[in-house]
């Protein structure tokens, strides 16, 4: 197995990075429903100014078949190579507030390596605080407020801001080993994992982008631009709607979550879920949410396709 020091370069010439930054952690990987990391990584790279201060080494840490660079072709000959970052950047938010931005895809092998070596900066550099996000599907209809479900050790956030506390064993992803090694580090951590309509987590959905910058705002105190994201959500929303309105099956569909997600809504405020809400035995299975899913893509005209990259 690589050490540390065998799976990353320090920049040269790099930004000074100041002690007491919070963390954020953004990694592509096993699960993104909504697009969301993965357009958020690209809104970090393009409104956040990130410097980065350590690079990744993709030969260590990427499966290249499975994830394959980008090269662009033109006519007769090859004009551009585009391997895929993993990078900590110094970023700074709307305000100028600076921060630790960790960033990119999530390492194929050498977890336990790359895991060391993140601990190993939090602990040179004093970080404040770590912040994670990640998205799944889920049965919950996009007429309702975007829920998270919150881990880590700050509770004050779980009781803000975790509207289901499931108890079940899933397929980890690094940024679940490093919130454990973090935690076991003694730093205040806390993830994110955003509930993402499953009808549209193969689509870029901006509401996700959104509820992700806002949670990361609530838990680091950073202040970022969003009014760009919301013209883009209500045009989103705007295509959902009309094309809802075309399909009585998705409509009778969407009916149905509100109802479930109103009457588990009312379980929370009782003390109580109900069963019409987010209790594990009660989602639908897997093929249903792919049936569902393949109908509502089947109903988009094709100009709209999906554009997401990798």
């Amino acid at each position: 197995m690589p050490s540390t020091g065998d799976i990353y370069e320090r920049v040269a010439n790099g930004p000074i990075v100041p002690d007491g930054l919070p963390l954020v952690i953004l990694m592509t990987g096993f699960t993104d429903a909504g697009g969301a990391v993965s357009n958020l990584i690209d809104f970090a790279r393009e409104e956040l100014n990130p410097r980065p201060v350590v690079v990744f080494s993709n030969d260590a840490l990427l499966d290249y078949r499975a994830r394959r660079p980008i090269v662009t072709f033109e006519q007769d000959h090859l004009s551009d190579y585009r391997p895929p970052r993993l990078e900590l950047s110094l970023a700074h938010d709307a305000l100028g507030q600076p921060f630790l931005l960790l960033s990119g895809y999530e390492p194929d092998f050498s977890w336990d390596a790359f895991a060391e070596a993140a601990v190993d900066f939090a602990d040179r550099y004093a970080v404040k605080s770590i912040t994670w996000v990640h998205a799944i599907a889920m049965p919950v209809p996009h007429t309702r407020t975007l829920g998270v479900t919150v881990s880590g050790n700050r509770a004050d956030l779980i009781e803000a801001h975790s509207i289901w506390h499931p108890r079940t064993q899933v397929p980890a992803t690094v940024g679940h080993l490093l919130e454990y090694r973090f935690i076991e580090s003694g730093f205040d951590t806390a993830g994110f994992v955003l509930l993402v309509p499953h009808y549209l987590a193969e689509t870029d959905y901006p509401a996700a982008t959104i509820a992700a910058l806002d949670k990361l705002m609530a838990a680091t105190g950073l202040v970022f631009a969003l009014d760009e994201l919301y013209g883009e959500n209500r045009e989103y929303l705007g295509k959902v709607e009309d094309q809802i309105a075309g399909n009585e099956e998705l409509g009778r569909m969407v009916q149905g979550l509100e109802e479930r997600y109103d009457a588990y809504a009312a379980g929370l405020a009782g003390g109580t879920p109900t069963v019409g809400g987010l209790r594990e035995g009660e989602l639908p299975s897997a093929d249903e949410l792919a049936a569902e899913l393949e109908r509502f893509l089947a109903s988009r005209p094709s100009g709209d396709d999906d554009k997401r990259g990798s």
